[in-house]
């Protein structure tokens, strides 16, 4: 096989991954309350290391990354149950204490809101701050570059303000 047909079995394989690895997201949720979902996850998982692995071993000049930009949490704001003593309006608190101006790792203000959280005994997951942060871009509040699901990959910040005419 040459340079350009192995190109060609990666481009497939990587679109494999990418779709194997949202079925393993959506396996994790369900992970906790299903057995099968957790074997299912596991079996992802494996399938999709050794595809990647075989690849890397292979060609790897024609791996586009260094690291497979994987999901870390696919859990939505809407399949949220926040605890009884905790509102919405104290996790935006949180959240918008560790945003800045300019671009951060989604993984870095995840992981600065739940240390903000644990200080302050607000009893609130990492998935659940990502998920509240979804929704917050979404709905204009939070500008943010690339799939926030991949916490590693993407990046978020607090929205510019327009420049004064």
């Amino acid at each position: 096989m040459n340079r350009e047909q192995a190109k060609g079995i990666l481009d497939h394989l990587l679109a494999a991954a990418f779709e194997l690895d949202e079925a393993r997201a959506a396996a994790e949720i369900l992970e906790d309350q299903d057995e099968d979902a957790a074997s299912l996850k596991r079996l992802i998982i494996k399938l999709n290391s050794e595809l990647l692995q075989t690849a890397y071993d292979r060609f790897p000049g024609l791996i586009p990354f260094e690291e497979f930009p994987e999901i870390s949490s696919s859990l939505c704001w809407d399949q949220v149950q926040l605890p009884p003593s905790v509102s919405v309006a104290e996790i935006d608190r949180i959240i918008f204490s560790v945003m800045k101006p300019r671009w951060q790792k989604m993984a870095m203000v995840v992981g600065n809101a739940s240390v903000r959280s644990e200080a302050i005994e607000v009893p609130v997951s990492h998935e659940m701050f990502a998920a509240r942060i979804q929704a917050l871009a979404a709905a204009g509040r939070l500008e943010n570059q690339g799939d926030l699901r991949r916490w590693r990959h993407s990046e978020i910040r607090l929205k510019a303000e327009p420049a004064p005419q």
